[in-house]
């Protein structure tokens, strides 16, 4: 479980850089350049995520179970994760109206995921992990919500409603393909199996 809690610090950690400590992101970047700063931001990024999800391994072996779900919430959580890789998808894409009454789609879409497993998993370690995310999700939207108003960043503008309809059918391929064959064949579990 150590290695979990350490992996989500770490994790959440690099990807917080920017709202606890601009500063220092700032510095790094005069000191190495952009390109320097982003390289060691996509490297301690990598690493961190190899550490996490070893650790998530070694905690699902040891923590067992915090509450018991319904067998019904497995149907809310399939359908909540229809909207996220929709939602995922229009933030890879020009914005459409989904970009563009998200706001930040990305990061809509990890709250839904997060959510979306909470309500599906009660072992120990996965609501570690997906309180966790949940909350990194809250925390980075106010501090998004904050840049905007300080004029520190800008929405992306609309483009065009065609990126909703390539978004909703991308969404739905991605989430067919997870639901079929790639949870189990990445995770080891089938989230049909209730």
């Amino acid at each position: 479980m150590t290695l979990l809690i350490v992996g989500i610090i770490l994790f959440l950690g690099v990807h917080l850089v920017r709202v606890v400590a601009p500063g220092f992101r700032r510095s790094m970047i005069a000191s190495l350049g952009e390109k320097g700063w982003r390289a060691g931001y996509s490297i301690a990024s990598i690493l961190t995520l190899i550490l996490l999800i070893y650790g998530f391994g070694q905690a699902r072996q040891v923590t067992g179970m915090l509450y018991n779900p319904p067998v019904w919430t497995a149907h809310i959580a399939i359908t909540l994760m229809l909207m996220a890789m929709i939602c995922l998808v229009a933030s890879l894409l020009p914005a459409g109206h989904i970009a563009t009454k998200t706001k930040h789609p990305m990061v809509l879409s990890v709250k839904i995921w997060a959510l979306a497993h909470l309500l599906a998993n009660g072992e120990t370690s996965s609501v570690l992990l997906f309180a966790a995310f949940l909350a990194w999700g809250v925390i980075l939207r106010i501090s998004l919500k904050r840049r905007q108003r300080a004029g520190e960043i800008t929405l992306r503008p609309f483009v065009s409603a065609k990126y909703d309809l390539y978004a909703v059918a991308i969404g739905i391929v991605v989430w067919a393909l997870i639901i079929w064959k790639l949870h189990e064949w990445l995770i080891g579990v089938s989230p049909l199996v209730m």
